[in-house]
């Protein structure tokens, strides 16, 4: 495969990984990016959200998402690496099997996090995942409140991990959901906005990751 991988991982349930895929999808999509998504959670957000996306009136730039599970996936990833440049994979929750199969094949996993130390403990199977199977972890944090004591204990608790944080992450912010609403990313539906910012700021601290 020529295409870059990107597993968006989480083991904790309510971690915003649906969210993470969406908001980098379309954000690496605008800075001209052939990106696909696969959906891999049985729960089918990732697939519902592009439903929304095709029946939209506004001109969203052309995403591919497809659902594929368990040993497809490498189909899936061969199949889509010959059409794009990224495939950025959002993993299910709570299936290890499932979670482990997709990081196998990742170039880079993306471990979303809220800040708290209950958050980052549970967060420490997904990493003991990425570990196990040989590959670079990032922990992104997101819903971050403005400031404020929590955010300093949490990274200390990530750092005894052994993980760092991206120095960029996303806050807690309505327009995250009001754009999936639509069927778009914050880039697209509010391009200006501070949201926006923050996912442009993350997306240009993964190229490098991603060798680009």
């Amino acid at each position: 495969m020529t295409a870059k991988v990107i597993v968006v991982a989480q083991q904790k349930g309510g971690a915003g990984k649906t969210t993470v895929a969406v908001q980098l999808a379309t954000a690496f999509a605008a800075l001209g990016h052939r990106v696909a998504c696969l959906d891999t959670d049985p729960q089918g957000t990732l697939e519902a959200w592009a439903a929304l996306r095709a029946d939209a009136a506004f001109p969203f730039r052309p995403l591919t998402v497809e659902a594929t599970q368990g040993w497809k996936l490498r189909l899936g990833l061969d199949a889509a690496s010959r059409r794009h440049d990224l495939i950025i994979v959002d993993s299910p929750p709570h299936a290890e099997t499932e979670a482990r199969v997709a990081i196998r094949h990742a170039d880079l996993v993306l471990v979303p996090c809220q800040p708290s130390l209950l958050d980052v403990w549970a967060s420490r199977a997904t990493l003991g995942l990425v570990s196990a199977e040989r590959r670079e972890a990032a922990v992104l944090w997101n819903r971050l409140p403005p400031r404020g004591r929590i955010i300093d204990e949490a990274a200390a608790a990530l750092a005894e991990t052994g993980a760092l944080p991206l120095a960029h992450g996303f806050g807690n912010r309505s327009a995250f959901a009001a754009s999936m609403h639509k069927g778009g990313g914050v880039v697209e539906t509010e391009p200006k906005g501070r949201a926006a910012a923050e996912v442009r700021a993350v997306a240009a601290a993964l190229a490098p990751l991603l060798g680009q």
